[in-house]
């Protein structure tokens, strides 16, 4: 049951402020920015990669289903908060420092000597949970993008947003090799024009 007792720190009092129905929104900062400007695109993509990994823990942590798992909750859970950082990151316009990719690094490279060679890409599949893992991937690579998207608008280079765009890329290799971690069957491979 969730705790409704009240807390002196309230961050959100209003969920409905109509404040963005003109089309713009306020950073922390406090600086007006078009909702179409690609801060708020990067914001966005990494908001929905937050999601995407929450649906991949429930999938790990649910006793009642057969896909229970709950080793990489724990590293999941981390990154969940690494990617609320992230979002302050750019709210703060850069004025917020960006997750070290180290531990992941570390986690990949863990993961990855645990695993068969790699021959030839893999199709993304093989159950629910490591079909949830390629599609955080495969939004991680979208939200690095829009993030040195939004480095070239801003057109100088800020340390917590290339930094940010760093830790990005490193997720994405998190996920794939989580992803084949997870596979519960053998794992698809691309047939491509050389194996037909």
């Amino acid at each position: 049951m969730k705790d409704t007792t009240p807390n002196d720190k309230q961050r959100i009092g209003k969920v409905t402020t109509r404040a963005g129905d003109s089309g713009n929104s306020k950073l922390a900062t406090g600086r007006t920015v078009g909702k179409h400007e690609p801060i708020f695109q990067a914001i966005g993509s990494v908001d929905e990669l937050n999601s995407h990994v929450g649906l991949l823990i429930s999938l790990l942590d649910n006793p009642a289903s057969d896909l229970a798992e709950t080793t990489h909750t724990a590293t999941l859970k981390t990154i969940q908060q690494d990617l609320f950082n992230l979002g302050a990151v750019m709210a703060m316009e850069g004025q917020f420092d960006a997750p070290s990719p180290t531990s992941l690094e570390d986690e990949v490279a863990t993961l990855n000597a645990k695993l068969p060679p790699l021959t030839e890409f893999v199709l993304p599949g093989g159950g629910m949970a490591a079909a949830q893992s390629h599609v955080c991937r495969t939004v991680c690579r979208r939200s690095e993008s829009d993030m040195w998207r939004l480095i070239q608008d801003i057109g100088l280079t800020v340390e917590n947003y290339t930094a940010a765009a760093r830790y990005l890329n490193r997720l994405s290799d998190y996920f794939f090799v989580l992803a084949r971690t997870l596979t519960a069957t053998e794992e698809e491979q691309w047939q491509g024009p050389n194996n037909a």
